[in-house]
């Protein structure tokens, strides 16, 4: 029997008298890189927010573990005030421990940072303000942040936008390691033909699901740019 870190049935959301998604119905399996994609203002976003319990949702989302479920999330921005010079290590700090992010990582969580630091090609720009990092850089920094504590399951909402194709592919790597370790990739993506570079498994979603596993299909290729005039 298949294994499903995410499962999704029925889900509905409104806001207000705007029916927002409607009938949303998905299964991810335990280990795979789901990309999900659909025009702008087809609800990705929306089903983003509700899967980490921002929004009120008609429906079940279900995780294999909930009780011991953890989420790692990389928004598409952030928004953050320049006038504060916080270095990379100290941005890291803010959201991954509870003391003031003045007072630096106890020694064995600058440890584990020091190690992804290095991993992730930015060590050396540890001790740099953050707002001075190329796009590239802000990114891999992001997803660093959301690897703390280790996740199960990550979601990354069209995290290669602005990104030049080192930058992609360094990332792209960063992200198929993360797959191996047996971290389950919920991915968010609007250039359709990056898709294939990563993805395991595709949905397409506008306000309710439009087609499923794509990438096992002529459909991906053929037809794409129907889904988006439907």
């Amino acid at each position: 029997m298949e294994k499903y870190e995410l499962e999704i049935k029925n889900l509905n959301l409104s806001i207000g008298n705007n029916s927002i998604l409607e009938n949303i119905n998905l299964k991810i399996k335990k280990g795979e890189i789901h990309c999900l994609i659909g025009p702008n203002g087809g609800g990705k976003s929306s089903l983003i927010k509700c899967i980490l319990k921002e929004l009120n949702f008609q429906g079940d989302i279900t995780f294999q573990n909930n009780h011991k479920n953890i989420i790692g999330y990389l928004p598409q921005h952030i928004n953050l005030n320049n006038s504060i010079p916080l270095t990379v290590n100290e941005f890291i700090s803010i959201n991954s421990q509870m003391s003031p992010c003045f007072l630096g990582f106890d020694f064995k969580k600058q440890r584990q940072v020091d190690n992804l630091l290095k991993k992730f090609k930015l060590y050396d720009k540890r001790n740099s303000i953050f707002t001075t990092l190329s796009g590239g850089e802000r990114q891999r920094v992001l997803l660093l942040q959301s690897l703390l504590p280790t996740p199960n399951f990550l979601i990354l909402d069209e995290p290669l936008t602005g990104m030049d194709k080192y930058g992609e592919d360094f990332f792209i790597s960063l992200i198929k390691e993360l797959k191996e370790q047996g971290i389950t990739i919920l991915w968010i993506e609007h250039n359709l033909y990056k898709v294939k570079k990563f993805a395991d498994t595709v949905t397409c979603i506008n306000k309710t699901n439009i087609a499923c596993n794509l990438l096992d299909s002529n459909f991906f290729e053929k037809e794409i740019s129907n889904i988006f005039c439907r």
